[in-house]
């Protein structure tokens, strides 16, 4: 028997001609890292990615619905494809941070881990990005700013590619307004597109309605050929969810719900048969101080 054997030759690589040293090792400031590095952050620059921007700062408005400080929250994506989300929260405060020595809201836009989120006094669950949600954004936007109404004034603060464009201003008053806005425009450079799907949004903010007791979510799209505009407000909590999963069949019983707390855990539970012969499970988790809220 002939073994007919090839003599395979192995090259090993050939390593970079400058030395590894000190000086390869590049410290990033600021926001810069997100815009290096935008899927650490994001997950990706397709349009999920591009999607994402806009859950951070709705879920921000909803945080201050959570606890009761909001009632009514817009989202609009404008026909220039700036996206606008306004809130009737608290707003966010823009007093001198004493460590930092800058407004508290500059510090939030520019800083990453920088919150209100880090505590459980300001906030006792949260959903997001955990505390650096608004300032990626911010990375990630050619272009954003903020309108917080608070003390009975219209504070401002614009940026670009998340540094600022000038320090926080007082622009205007509003003796019984309160609440934040934010506008951003996308960075084209970035985001593989920079087109919205409205539908896709349409049902995140219907699912944060459900999970958000209360909660009117306005969602307006006044984009060319794209306009609509639809309002989510659901008093029944997830105990509507479940009568609209439910909506197209044939029920046999009442939905059941509860709502109880043990120590520092809540648990909320909805539950509706049918005449169908598979089951549909949907979880989702509100995690104290640090936390996500998402379906699992």
């Amino acid at each position: 028997m002939t073994v007919d054997k090839e003599v395979v030759e192995v090259v090993a690589p050939t390593l970079p001609a400058h030395d590894y040293d000190a000086s390869s090792i590049r410290k990033l400031k600021g926001l810069e890292a997100v815009r290096v590095r935008p899927g650490m952050y994001i997950g990706s620059t397709d349009q999920r990615g591009l999607h994402h921007l806009v859950y951070e700062i709705v879920d921000n408005s909803v945080d201050e619905a959570v606890i009761g400080a909001a009632t009514h929250i817009d989202v609009v994506i404008q026909a220039d494809g700036v996206v606008r989300v306004s809130d009737n929260g608290r707003g966010i405060p823009v007093d001198m941070h004493v460590e930092e020595k800058k407004s508290a809201l500059e510090l939030v836009m520019t800083e990453l881990h920088a919150g209100g989120k880090f505590d459980s006094q300001s906030y006792k669950t949260s959903s997001g990005l955990h505390g650096v949600g608004a300032s990626v954004v911010n990375a990630l936007s050619t272009w954003l700013r903020v309108e917080v109404r608070r003390n009975g004034k219209i504070y401002a603060q614009e940026y670009r590619m998340g540094v600022p464009s000038g320090p926080v201003k007082i622009v205007g008053d509003d003796p019984q307004g309160r609440g934040t806005t934010t506008y951003f425009q996308a960075d084209g450079t970035i985001f593989e597109t920079t087109d919205y799907d409205y539908d896709f949004l349409a049902q995140r903010f219907r699912e944060m309605c459900y999970l958000t007791r209360g909660l009117e979510l306005t969602f307006v799209d006044q984009r060319e050929g794209k306009e609509h505009e639809m309002t989510f407000y659901f008093e029944g909590g997830i105990y509507s969810l479940v009568r609209h999963m439910n909506r197209r069949r044939a029920v046999i019983t009442k939905p059941f719900y509860v709502d109880k707390t043990v120590e520092k855990t809540r648990v909320e539970v909805a539950l509706q048969y049918n005449d169908s012969y598979t089951e549909s499970v949907f979880a989702f988790a509100i995690i104290s101080t640090l936390s996500t809220a998402a379906p699992t």
